[in-house]
């Protein structure tokens, strides 16, 4: 009997329900444009280092962004995948610490840009925003323990359908699905990239795509994979189409 996995509920491992930047009204919004200056980072730029001091915090507006943390061993490990509206490089409001991850952009990305006091005086001035930082510390350890279970609990075909599935979920906040119901995945990940998020070997993910295109529930191309039978794919991840 197949054991039966459960998606993230913020749909990648380090994923999102809605951006950071979405649950502000108006008037927070220009309160913290106010503070803020605009930086456009190219593809492949860090928006934070980690092991670096924490002073600012980063708003992306537009494009993707990979979280990465290096181990002892120089090796980079996929943490989280971030997109428009989320909060990033946020462990500057935790205080005087060094970040623990390297945020990097995967193609351009706009972002808002605040340093850390002037970040913590916005907050002053907009106590329930606090509660909206706080909720994202939750959900991202939250996240962190239900990539673990995921990797206990499903094979590496599942795993990735459980990540495409929900990166697609992902995509379609951003962009609407095609008129067939067809979702291309927004943020450009390599293979390798895809292996890191679910703690598997590039060689995993290239014989779960085959899997899954043999099944109709994937079409892929260079750095593009577009889910075409999103249910399909939620029941595959699910261990309910063994077929």
């Amino acid at each position: 009997m197949t054991e039966r996995i459960t998606l993230p509920r913020d749909g990648v491992p380090g994923g999102r329900r809605d951006g950071f930047w979405d649950a502000l009204d108006e008037g927070q919004r220009a309160a913290l444009r106010q503070v803020a200056r605009r930086r456009a980072y190219p593809a492949k730029r860090p928006l934070c280092y980690q092991g670096e001091e924490s002073d600012h915090i980063v708003i992306i507006e537009e494009g993707w962004a990979k979280v990465t943390s290096s181990t002892e061993d120089g090796h980079d490990v996929v943490l989280a995948v971030r997109g428009p509206g989320d909060l990033v490089c946020e462990s500057a409001v935790l205080g005087s610490r060094h970040r623990s991850a390297t945020v990097t952009a995967l193609n351009p990305v706009r972002a808002l840009v605040v340093p850390a006091a002037r970040f913590t005086g916005f907050l002053d001035a907009h106590a329930t925003v606090w509660r909206l930082v706080t909720g994202t510390f939750v959900r991202r350890l939250d996240d962190a323990d239900q990539r673990l279970q995921s990797h206990v609990s499903a094979k590496g075909a599942q795993r990735l359908a459980q990540l495409l599935a929900s990166l697609a979920e992902l995509s379609a906040r951003h962009a609407p699905p095609e008129p067939d119901g067809s979702i291309e995945i927004a943020p450009p990940l390599s293979q390798e990239e895809l292996g890191s998020c679910m703690d598997a070997s590039r060689e995993t993910v290239a014989r779960g795509l085959n899997s899954l295109r043999r099944r109709g529930l994937v079409r892929t191309g260079w750095r593009r994979t577009v889910v075409v039978d999103l249910p399909g794919l939620r029941e595959y991840a699910q261990g309910r189409d063994e077929s």
